[in-house]
């Protein structure tokens, strides 16, 4: 049963709650009906399905479309009267996206966002949020930037010569950049605006489910929605007042000379290779021994080799303890390992938090986690019926693109009468470090836990431009294969164009294209991209098919038998199940004792 048609039904019509999707649906909006129904109900008068939660709607707002078509009630309809149907805390992208589409949908709409600062506070933010203001775009601008000098490297093969070496004005870049933000902020005001979204300036903080106090005015909405984003956080360490973070790199007043960044995750290797493009020095310490956490172990292992090679300096398995300031304003960075000097800056990319403080979430009951992340179900929905929530201050999947598809599938659910539940699978992201990374789908290691047996295969090549260039860059390809089904599990690469590359692909993996299909499509040439659809011949297949619990019986045996069962043996070096030439013969072994051979 389709829950975004407007289904007209009559008497002799049954309607037959069968599925156990739509049994799920019902529970989670409850149809308001004056009908009693046990496991089916006829229907005498005409009426649309939507959720309880939307079938309230005030008939006050009448200029705007009515959600609810209800047949008669004795309970009759909610009689209270909303400003909004929907008010947004929060312009970033998922709150521009959940509101405007409301407002398309017919919803009346509002949405508060703090004053606009390059650099966000607890009294400024701006429309467009993170990844408008302080993240991906002015990030992408200076990795623009910084990749100049690379292919000025790159031309002195190609028979470029300059008199002089190019010089970089950081100020330029700044202005530029800035120029380029205010103007973003004023198309995504004009967005909300021709939309029919009412935009109100000033902080907003949740009294009760229905009401929205920003600066001391209250606004009453039908639903309020949280999209408030994230933050980054910095340890409290001795001399963390000396540090900045991603918000206060993407401003300021002059370049780094030497700059030590903490982090090994996709910020910390962004700004690294933008500073190093730039010609500051860059030390990146990280507490682990790879960079990336979470990344295929291929891959993390080729973009820190090739950012060595253009003259980052890793610090692995380095946890900060203090941070000092001489008396010539120098930095220095003391880890358990050691101090570091004469860094002009610090910079500390150690993750961020949901921005969930002062926002009177606590005061209206709605749940969180323990690193303030708002708490809600697969629609979206808070533990308050009333209250909603998307993007990274939920902390699912903290991507702009996912906080868009979250705020569209919203919007959906509450104005469209249509129960939509954002899609997660194959996801596709990048790094935009230098090489950048992109990638959609399993990595080796969660192919190899979820399907067992799987074919690998990589390509590690110099491409044609460096060829004659002459510098040691390199690209790295990865696919990862089910062997059961041929179906494209897993693609990443590390090299120039990757975003753009997997972008593209990303949706091969979402459709569920298999490697014959990879095969059978005609590459351009002369392109990096090719090697995706002519890799040919597996690196490795891993075969690990085995039921858990045969698995457990086999190892049983064995020891019953007095093999000598080790760890590595029988889980590998990584920790992944695997049985060796060894273990096989072994394998057999017991099995041909247990048939009573």
């Amino acid at each position: 049963m389709n829950m975004a048609a407007a289904t007209s039904l009559s008497s002799s019509h049954k309607l037959t709650f069968s599925s156990s999707h739509l049994q799920t649906l019902c529970r989670k909006f409850p149809l308001s009906l004056s009908l009693n129904f046990s496991s089916s109900l006829s229907l005498s008068k005409p009426l649309t399905l939507v959720p309880a939660s939307l079938s309230q709607r005030p008939s006050s707002l009448s200029p705007r479309r009515r959600f609810a078509v209800r047949a008669e009630s004795e309970n009759g309809a909610d009689s209270r009267h909303y400003d909004f149907d929907l008010f947004t805390i929060g312009a970033g992208s998922g709150g521009v996206r959940a509101s405007r589409f409301a407002a398309n949908f017919g919803a009346s709409v509002a949405v508060c966002e703090l004053p606009f600062a390059a650099i966000s506070s607890e009294t400024t933010g701006g429309v467009g949020g993170t990844c408008v203001l302080r993240g991906c775009v002015p990030k992408k601008l200076l990795v623009y930037s910084s990749k100049f000098s690379h292919e000025f490297d790159e031309s002195g093969g190609f028979g470029w010569k300059f008199e002089t070496e190019p010089k970089h004005d950081w100020s330029t870049l700044m202005a530029n950049k800035n120029a380029e933000l205010q103007r973003l902020t004023g198309i995504y005001k004009n967005i909300l605006n021709n939309a029919g979204v009412i935009l109100i300036e000033g902080r907003g903080k949740i009294v009760d489910p229905h009401t929205v106090d920003v600066d001391g005015k209250l606004y009453t909405a039908r639903h309020i929605l949280i999209a408030v984003g994230g933050r980054p956080f910095i340890p409290e360490i001795p001399g963390s007042e000396h540090a900045i973070d991603s918000d206060a790199a993407l401003d300021l007043p002059s370049k780094p000379t030497k700059i030590g960044i903490v982090g090994g995750g996709y910020i910390a290797l962004e700004f690294a290779g933008i500073f190093n493009g730039l010609n500051s020095d860059v030390h990146v310490f990280i507490r682990q021994k790879k960079v990336l956490r979470g990344f295929d172990e291929d891959v993390r292992d080729f973009v820190a080799e090739q950012m060595s090679l253009r003259g980052i300096e890793f610090h692995t398995e380095e946890l900060p303890q203090a941070i000092h300031k001489s008396a010539d304003g120098s930095l220095s960075l003391k880890t358990n390992k050691g101090t570091v000097e004469g860094f002009s800056h610090i910079m500390f990319a150690t993750g961020r938090r949901p921005n969930t403080k002062n926002l009177g979430l606590e005061g209206v009951g709605v749940k969180m986690s323990k690193n303030g992340a708002i708490e809600v179900d697969e629609f979206s929905q808070t533990s308050v019926p009333s209250i909603w929530a998307v993007g990274d201050v939920t902390d699912r999947i903290n991507l702009t693109p996912v906080a868009l598809m979250e705020g569209g599938a919203l919007a959906k659910t509450l104005f469209r009468n249509e129960p939509t539940i954002p899609d997660y699978r194959a996801v596709p992201s990048a790094v935009f470090s230098q090489p950048p990374i992109g990638q959609v789908g399993l990595t080796e290691e969660q192919a190899m836990q979820e399907y067992g047996d799987i074919d690998v295969y990589t390509s590690n090549f110099r491409p044609l431009k460096a060829t004659v260039s002459g510098l040691p860059d390199r690209v790295f390809m990865k696919l990862i294969v089910c062997t059961k089904t041929d179906k494209v599990l897993g693609l990443h690469m590390c090299g120039e164009d990757s975003p753009e590359i997997v972008q593209g692909f990303a949706v091969a993996v979402r459709a569920g294209l298999t490697k014959a299909d990879f095969d059978a499509t005609v590459g351009i040439h002369p392109t990096s991209a090719e090697e995706l659809v002519t890799m040919r011949t597996p690196t490795r297949k891993i075969r690990n098919s085995s039921p858990p619990e045969q698995e457990r019986l086999i190892l049983e045996l064995k020891l019953q038998q007095g093999f000598d069962i080790k760890f590595e043996s029988i889980y590998g070096d990584n920790g992944t199940p695997t049985f060796g030439e060894n273990n096989k013969q072994a394998e057999e072994k017991t099995t041909n004792w247990w048939m009573g051979n």
